[in-house]
């Protein structure tokens, strides 16, 4: 990605068939074994801002194999091709092992403060490359990257989405028209207004064989909230915010399946990693 947003432009979603994936439960041994951070004070959780050469995204959850401890945000955020290059089949990436921050309070005028670092884990982007994937569906919006939390830094991690609590495990269900979707994104161009961070809205639907589901919220996404989680109306996580699209409405927002991308990390180089689910209650209430 060329620009300080890493975020994808696309003109319109399009559709074929693809596979349902499964989804693992949460090792009971990860629940048992990881003291995490109080959500109050915790530095590292979901909508924390993460720069990647200089490219700045939006944590989406929390994830653990048990031993490891993962942040995740869109693959493309350390793509290294034009903001209109969406297929992460043919789009080059920064390799794994490239250094990741977490950074607070980023904006246009602060750099903000360097609350931890870790490294590139997995690239779904580099993955579908090694494995030769074809699937155009699965090429245009596998879009997950997860950064391994370096050791100094794991206890300063909380796993709950700020402002609305939870999430759930990965809904398998999709979204249906008009159901309400929830998300916090903090992007510096935001200006570091709090405000503005967490956003609710509907789904248009889903796409792609359930690889994407389209959203319209208030604010849209705009470049630096890329990566972001989005949850459904229970609370689950439903995916990773990916593009921005002018169609079929303006400002809308194109989200990746997250069920789909980690159980496709989890057959492409990773094993048994799973999304923890957060400390504090979900609740939608404004």
């Amino acid at each position: 990605m060329s620009t300080p947003s890493g975020f994808r432009r696309v003109l319109a979603v399009g559709a074929s068939a693809a596979a349902i994936l499964a989804f693992t439960a949460l090792p009971s041994a990860e629940a048992a074994t990881v003291q995490w951070a109080p959500a109050a004070t915790a530095t590292i959780h979901p909508g924390t801002q993460m720069f990647t050469a200089g490219a700045q995204c939006t944590a989406n959850f929390v994830y653990s194999d048990g031993v490891t401890t993962y942040v995740g945000y869109a693959a493309h955020c350390a793509g290294t091709g034009a903001a209109t290059d969406t297929n992460g089949c043919t789009t080059q990436s920064l390799p794994l092992g490239t250094p990741v921050t977490f950074n607070t309070g980023a904006n246009l005028v602060s750099e903000g403060t360097q609350v931890g670092t870790g490294t590139l884990a997995y690239s779904s982007w580099l993955a579908m490359q090694q494995a030769g994937e074809t699937n155009a569906d699965t090429c245009a919006y596998n879009d997950l990257a997860l950064v391994k939390v370096d050791s100094a830094y794991v206890g300063s991690v909380n796993p709950s989405v700020p402002f609305w609590g939870g999430p759930l495990a990965p809904t398998t269900q999709g979204t249906t028209l008009g159901s309400s979707v929830y998300s916090y994104g903090n992007s510096l161009l935001r200006g570091g207004i709090e405000l503005l961070s967490p956003k609710r809205g509907v789904s248009l639907g889903d796409d792609a064989g359930g690889w994407t589901h389209t959203v319209y919220t208030v604010t849209p996404g705009i470049p630096g909230d890329s990566g972001s989680g989005f949850m459904d109306a229970t609370g689950h996580a439903l995916g990773v915010l990916s593009t921005v699209a002018l169609a079929p409405l303006a400002g809308s927002n194109g989200v990746g399946d997250l069920a789909k991308e980690l159980a496709y990390a989890n057959s492409h180089g990773l094993s048994g990693v799973t999304l923890v689910p957060g400390t504090e209650a979900f609740s939608p209430i404004i």
